[in-house]
């Protein structure tokens, strides 16, 4: 997924700089129409905090349904890896329409993703299946990384280069 590969790029530029960005979800990626194509643009960084040095951060923020298990336990929790999981499902809701974790009721919703429970819809592919329990890992300390990510089989089968270009980037194309 041409976006997915823009967001990991995204995101590896912001943790390069020590910048945590602590409440990724659809409504905070915003896309630009370009010459080449459309681009993901990663937008407020009103609850962001920085992680130099490895600092581990305390407080728990974001939306609910994208909030890592460690931040929910009420953890110190590393960054990174807490936005890694809210990639993760940024892509269940990708490939499936829908998001993993869901209830009405917050405090069954925080047991889900406490406990990893989830279910992928038989429609994916197996190899994206697994990319998601990889980034969906409860242990932070197994969750894939922007390394890991890039290593795996579905990232590689999906690489930039074999997506076709968007017909549709312009608002005349698009009516």
């Amino acid at each position: 997924c041409k976006f997915f590969h823009q967001i990991i790029d995204g995101i590896e530029v912001i943790h390069r700089n020590e910048i945590t960005h602590r409440d990724l979800k659809p409504e905070n990626l915003l896309l630009k129409a370009t010459p080449d194509g459309w681009v993901v643009k990663i937008v407020d960084f009103g609850l962001s905090n920085t992680h130099e040095g490895g600092k581990l951060l305390a407080t728990a923020c974001g939306s609910p349904c994208y909030a890592a298990p460690e931040m929910i336990a009420g953890k110190k929790y590393f960054g990174p890896l807490a936005d890694l999981w809210s990639i993760g499902v940024i892509l269940f809701a990708l490939v499936s329409g829908y998001l993993p974790f869901e209830d009405p009721n917050t405090s069954v919703l925080y047991k889900k993703i406490l406990a990893g429970d989830y279910q992928t819809p038989n429609w994916i592919s197996p190899e994206v299946k697994d990319l998601i329990a990889c980034i969906l890992e409860v242990d932070p300390k197994k969750r894939y990384t922007v390394e890991n990510i890039r290593k795996h089989p579905w990232y590689n089968i999906v690489s930039e280069s074999s997506i076709p270009r968007d017909v549709c980037t312009s608002t005349e194309a698009s009516r």
